[in-house]
């Protein structure tokens, strides 16, 4: 088992205290309407405003029986270079467009691409594949919307959601031309790897996973339910995935690099040190954090731009 007494630095841990300040104690075992104010109320406090420039409009995709609310994030001087659509992470349970409000806005502002952000829908009221299919629904309507190239990004579950959307789209006239994963759960093995030896990591466990995953439900050889299932990595677009050290799911990160290579087609893979999951709200707190946001950054723009970005 990791020694996070090593790993980790003065400024993740005060993250980490400020975070676990809103958790009572086993909150995964509160009912989940509990969990999503706890979780919720977090994010309010974590919240960073907007960068000068930036707007956001608030509208929704109409789809078979339901509206998808989506948020459109626009910097004053946007390029057209590319359009990103963000997922965002929760566990499948949790969050939605004000969880990731600040992040999504910054990510706008730094790499000059609108972004939309998908409120997809939630288990356990909706389980798989109803945020798949969100997913899959946002992606046809930018498709049809937007002419910029298009690029996928999402953190954990959120992770998920986008590389699924990267299988299936494959051969798709707009397929996108990249994708960006941030700590992504991709369904690994949870008896193997970081899931073992990061099983009780700081901000999430092994337990956690499980339990989301029990509630979101789906098969575990159902690619669209868990990316490492499918058995074809071929043709996937270029791909970036940036993990956390001290996280159980970074080791999805890296078989899902290694198996995109071994296919013929383009990723990278960086395992943050001395991070842990959901850092992306600690990037104006932890210097580590922050330069991980920026090599996101440099990502997205490097994908935009038909290459692939060196991460050190």
């Amino acid at each position: 088992m990791a020694d996070y007494s090593k790993l980790l630095d003065d400024e993740t841990r005060a993250f980490i205290a400020r975070t676990d300040s809103f958790y009572p104690p086993e909150t995964v075992d509160q009912p989940v309407e509990v969990q999503r104010e706890i979780y919720d109320r977090m994010c309010r406090a974590f919240f960073n405003g907007y960068p000068d420039g930036v707007t956001a409009e608030t509208t929704a995709i109409a789809a078979e029986g339901r509206d998808i609310p989506i948020r459109i994030y626009r910097n004053a001087q946007s390029s057209s270079a590319a359009v990103v659509i963000y997922y965002h992470g929760g566990g499948y349970i949790l969050g939605g467009l004000e969880s990731h409000d600040d992040v999504c806005a910054e990510l706008c502002e730094r790499t000059g691409f609108e972004l939309i952000s998908v409120d997809y829908r939630l288990a356990p009221e909706h389980g798989h594949p109803a945020a798949y299919d969100d997913a899959m629904e946002a992606f046809a309507w930018v498709a049809k919307t937007r002419k910029a190239p298009i690029l996928l990004a999402g953190d954990s579950a959120g992770g998920n959601l986008a590389a699924s959307v990267a299988h299936a789209t494959r051969g798709h006239p707009r397929a996108p031309v990249g994708q960006m994963l941030i700590y992504p759960g991709l369904g690994g093995d949870t008896a193997s790897g970081s899931y073992v030896e990061h099983a009780e990591a700081p901000m999430l466990t092994t337990r956690d996973i499980q339990f989301y995953g029990g509630i979101r439900g789906g098969s575990e050889d159902d690619p669209t339910a868990a990316p490492l299932a499918d058995t074809n990595y071929a043709g996937l677009p270029p791909t970036v995935v940036i993990t956390a050290q001290c996280d159980p799911l970074s080791s999805d990160g890296e078989i899902y690099r290694d198996r995109i290579l071994a296919a013929g087609g383009k990723a990278v893979w960086r395992e943050e040190k001395g991070l842990v999951h959901g850092y992306l709200r600690g990037r104006t707190t932890i210097r580590r954090a922050r330069e991980s946001f920026d090599r996101i950054v440099a990502s997205l723009q490097a994908l935009a731009a038909g290459e692939m970005p060196d991460l050190g």
